[in-house]
């Protein structure tokens, strides 16, 4: 497959994404104040909710795999940044998955902070792309941060892939995955 064919789709994946957190965001914040929009916020959690964690697998393999995918057989460099963005969402592919096969909810407690700090890295990422006069101390010269190689949409670049799929983890885990009781 080319990669126009899997950055486009990873690109609509992203769109999807992006509009499935914003609207459980905006319903859960809703749900404060309104009773039809916590029913339905609680009828989600008990459809969606038994696969939740499975979901959020779902998310942080496929940006794992396009990640590699973008490296290795496109030959993209990572720059600094993006490593930094690997680190946060890599290990949470094993976490995800060892928590989803147990139904372990209490998987939040790990990687909330770790999709936070990635999701930072990547929002700092996306504004130095739109931004290049941003400090960028950690940035070489030789795979600037401040590079786009994919642009997709007219905004989805590979930081804004990241960050979303950081913001879908996150929203996933916090208002999808019940709180597990405290020890």
């Amino acid at each position: 497959m080319s990669p126009l064919v899997v950055t486009t789709f990873l690109a609509l994946l992203v769109l999807v994404a992006a509009a499935g957190a914003i609207g459980l965001v905006v319903l859960s914040v809703a749900s404060r104040g309104s009773e039809a929009a916590a029913s339905l916020i609680d009828a989600m959690r008990a459809t969606i909710g038994p696969a939740a964690l499975w979901l959020a697998f779902l998310v942080a393999l496929v940006a794992t795999l396009g990640s590699l995918y973008l490296s290795e057989s496109v030959g993209f460099v990572p720059c600094t940044l993006c490593w930094y963005q690997r680190i946060a969402m890599y290990p949470l592919v094993p976490l995800l998955g060892i928590a989803a096969v147990r139904r372990d909810a209490g998987i939040r407690r790990y990687a909330v902070p770790l999709a936070a700090v990635g999701g930072l890295i990547s929002a700092y990422h996306v504004a130095l792309q739109r931004l290049p006069g941003l400090p960028s101390g950690s940035c070489s010269l030789d795979v600037p941060c401040s590079a786009i190689y994919v642009e997709r949409f007219g905004f989805v670049t590979i930081p804004v892939m990241a960050l979303v799929g950081f913001i879908s983890i996150l929203v996933i885990l916090t208002v999808l995955v019940p709180r597990s009781p405290q020890p």
